[in-house]
């Protein structure tokens, strides 16, 4: 059941005992302002839904301070009728008695308001402090204190009129309240709960702790209510995840979804229904909830009995069939077909670089930043609503405006924006491509709301926005060879745009440098078919290879060649590609060392804060003995650290691009060396290229780690213990990059001996065995499987063999690889 409950009180209770010659019920409501009680009178109901009730004013008063909370009890043990305190925002606790005022008082220390309940057991009243303290303050004592009134007198005056409030006891809690409760369900015990921001703590009524349960979310409400376990209180606590956990003392029992955040909860009865719980939302709904089975709240009346019209309840159904037909037809939920499709996109990267730059904010420390023209057009046959396009590329490289946002489009309409891409980081790109992505709906009969569609489209950039031609070299640390099966062809018809016309078909050496400052060169052989490209960095190998093969195949597609074809068989540079690997975990690990130096700094600031801070509010004044001092340092610190953890997180960042670069490389060589298809391709891209971008939490060697392994124990595995062997579920950071570096090792070596990347089952295979999940195993060969341990080198070739020298170690190879698989 739901009301909708609107209301301007702070806080209301009903007591018989509020007015003074009178024995009905009473309701309290404090306003801001004001403190009003209602007389409540009731009247027998007509109907089956209860009885009416009326309420009525019997006085009010006028308060000159502005409220924050009230308690009412008897209080200094006064029988047959109950005053009402009031704590104001400025910390003043105002007594009534029924229709008069009876006095006022100032609670010592005080700076913020906190929640305020009254023991009559003790006769005390309980609050929490700005100094995250409980505190517990007698009736008698507030009664005999200084009044608040004559706070202006002199000192002298003051002290002959009262005696200064003294606290009965106090406890601290850490932490600020939401509220508290006091509860006695036994005659000789009571208790006070207090409901923290992470903590439920029950106290005895002298301020001792009895229990304390901490709490791993965000409270928002609580109500403690006798227990059927003797001994035992039973407590309801609702969160801001929009739940109500009942707790037995400390332990949980039960846990109940909510609609809504709850801020206040009660327990009540109404008439034969027992236990229901209430609670009210901050925009005023009123719920009555009931934990269990539904209850019986409502007996369906005795009807008629009449024939039934079998015509007319098949006539029925065969209209909900059409609807539920309707409902359910396939073309609202189903991606449509390129020819059915409502909206095109359509991305033009121009020719040229554009002749004035559009970089903003580049930092790339070359004397020019080139940027490029990319015009997207968008092309609706339907219409369509809410359009947006967003317009993606892989960092460092940027554009200038990645967000569009359309008006609604008509059928047979179109849009076309124009924005230029550029490189922002100064690192060189793993990519050379981007995505258009068109985000729209479809208003259909049924859903008028619209059906979300996406359109995209993708674009590739020319070498030419990240490098441009300059002198080759002749000297390099990284040289690869790439072999092709046609006649070698000059670099005026296959890079036109980086030869110089003049040089004619003699140009067989071509220069490419990158904005960020690196070289690359690309030779031809005047002899045989080869090219060679070679350059100080590795990472900065991939796109001038990538570009060559790329153009390589759409020169001789041209000339209606279809037998063209480029392999490797040099060795592949692992121990290259190790060394960026490397650097890029030991940046992660000074990620982490940052990360805890910062929470420790950042703890020893706010523990500086506090002590400083209790020095400030100290009535008597103290030295701050250098406290001052090391806090400053402390700060210096924070940002010092903070600082190297930036530049730390950008060198990260540089490092993945060009740890990216040069796995695409290795992906690339080891497809030409072993002529791998484009399934199998796939399946190296998503085993090496998992992650495009590197958290803390998800990390590149950790995740391909795991996929090498995988592939090791499945279509590559070696017998079938290696596919008994079970992977770890979870991904943690490793300690090393050792495991990483000897299962890719394994992982090419495998390769070599004949391995095949395959995850389905072909019987006109040569393998025998058939693993499950169809899996094919590795035939076995004449010669023990080999593998590099530490202290020995390897070259893998394309000929599927592997050369290798003796370990520094003594170890014959066959021991090695035992060693080896089973450590892996």
């Amino acid at each position: 059941m739901k009301y909708s409950l609107k209301t301007y009180s702070w806080k209301c209770s009903c007591k018989n005992q509020y007015c003074s010659g009178t024995e009905g019920l009473h309701l309290a409501v404090l306003h801001c302002r004001k403190l009003c009680v209602y007389a409540v009178s009731g009247a027998l109901g007509n109907v089956e839904h209860g009885n009416q009730y009326q309420i009525k004013l019997m006085y009010e008063h006028n308060l000159q301070r502005t409220a924050c909370n009230m308690t009412y009890g008897p209080f200094g043990g006064v029988k047959g009728r109950d005053l009402i305190c009031i704590q104001s925002m400025d910390g003043m606790l105002m007594l009534f008695e029924q229709e008069s005022y009876a006095f006022g008082r100032f609670l010592p220390g005080f700076l913020l308001p906190g929640p305020l309940a009254y023991s009559s057991r003790t006769d005390s009243f309980i609050t929490v402090s700005s100094c995250q303290q409980v505190e517990s303050y007698k009736y008698q004592v507030l009664a005999f204190a200084t009044d608040a009134d004559e706070r202006q007198e002199t000192e002298q005056q003051k002290l002959s009129s009262g005696k200064r409030l003294a606290v009965d006891w106090v406890l601290n809690i850490g932490e600020q309240a939401l509220d508290i409760c006091v509860v006695s369900f036994n005659q000789g015990i009571s208790s006070v709960f207090v409901l923290g921001e992470r903590n439920f703590f029950c106290l005895k009524d002298n301020g001792q702790i009895r229990f304390m349960k901490k709490l791993d979310y965000s409270p928002s409400c609580f109500i403690p209510y006798c227990s059927v376990q003797e001994g035992t209180i039973n407590t309801l606590i609702g969160n801001h995840n929009k739940m109500l956990n009942v707790y037995q003392d400390v332990t949980l029992k039960w846990a109940t979804q909510l609609p809504h955040i709850p801020v206040s909860v009660k327990v009540a009865n109404f008439q034969d229904l027992k236990g229901v719980i209430i609670t009210l939302t901050d925009d005023g709904h009123l719920q009555c909830s009931y934990l269990g089975t539904d209850p019986s709240l409502f007996q369906a009346p005795k009807v008629d009995a009449r024939e039934i019209n079998y015509e007319e309840m098949n006539a029925e159904m065969k209209e909900l069939q059409k609807i539920i037909k309707e409902a359910t037809k396939p073309q609202d939920i189903l991606p449509e077909s390129e020819k059915q499709r409502g909206v095109t996109v359509i991305a033009e990267v121009s020719p040229d670089l554009d002749a004035e730059s559009q970089a903003i904010e580049s930092e790339v420390k070359a004397e020019a930043v080139p940027s490029i023209t990319v015009k997207i057009t968008v092309q609706s046959r339907v219409a369509a609503q809410k359009p947006n396009l967003a317009v993606c590329v892989q960092a460092p490289l940027a554009v200038t405006c990645d967000q569009f946002v359309f008006d609604d489009l008509e059928p047979d309409s179109s849009e076309t924006v124009v924005l230029s891409v550029f490189l922002k980081g100064n690192c060189t790109p793993s990519e050379l491509e981007g995505n258009c992505m068109f985000s729209y709906t479809i208003p259909t009969e049924l859903n008028p709301e619209g059906i979300p569609r996406v359109a995209q489209c993708n674009f590739s950039l020319p070498l030419r926005l990240v490098c441009f031609p300059t002198q080759p070299s002749k000297a390099a640390n990284h040289k690869l060879t790439i072999d092709t099966n046609k006649p070698p062809v000059t670099f005026l018809n296959i890079f036109p745009d980086f030869v110089d016309p003049s040089e004619g078909d003699q140009a067989n050496a071509l220069g490419f440098q990158f904005l960020t400052g690196s070289k690359t060169t690309l030779l031809a052989s005047k002899t045989s078919q080869r090219y060679r490209i070679q350059s100080d960095h590795l990472e900065d190998l991939w796109l001038i290879t990538k570009e060559l093969t790329r153009r390589l195949e759409e020169h001789f597609k041209k000339q209606n060649c279809k037998d063209f074809a480029c392999t490797y068989s040099g060795s592949i540079p692992l121990q290259e590609y190790f060394e960026l690997i490397d650097r890029h975990f030991e940046l992660r690990l000074n990620a982490e060392k940052f990360q805890e130096l910062l929470s420790e700094r950042a703890v020893q600031f706010r523990a500086i804060e506090r002590r400083l801070l209790t020095r400030f509010k100290d009535k008597t004044p103290a030295p701050l003995q250098h406290l001052d001092t090391l806090l400053e340092g402390t700060f210096r610190e924070v940002i010092a650290l903070a600082d190297a953890a930036e530049e730390n997180q950008a060198n990260m960042f540089q490092a993945f691009t060009k740890l990216k670069s040069a796995t695409h490389l290795v992906i690339m060589l080891i497809s030409l060396w072993q002529k791998l298809s484009t399934d199998q391709v796939a399946i190296l891209e998503a085993t090496f290229l998992p992650l495009t971008e590197d958290t803390q939490e998800l990390g590149w060697e950790e995740t391909v780690d795991a996929a090498v392994s995988y592939l090791l124990r499945t279509c590559l595995s070696k017998s079938s213990k290696e596919q008994a062997l079970t992977l770890s579920s979870q991904l943690c950071m490793p300690k090393d990059t050792s495991r990483l570096k000897k299962n890719i090792t394994l992982f090419c070596d495998r390769l070599a001996k004949g391995g095949r990347l395959s995850f389905s089952t072909d019987l006109t295979t040569q393998q025998a065995a058939v693993m499950p999940g169809g899996c094919a195993t590795i035939p076995e060969s004449d010669l023990e499987e080999r593998t590099v341990i530490p202290g020995s080198t390897a070259v893998f070739s394309s000929h599927g063999q592997i050369t290798k020298q003796k370990s520094k170690h003594g170890l014959s190879e066959d021991a090695a690889e035992e060693v080896k698989s089973h450590g892996t």
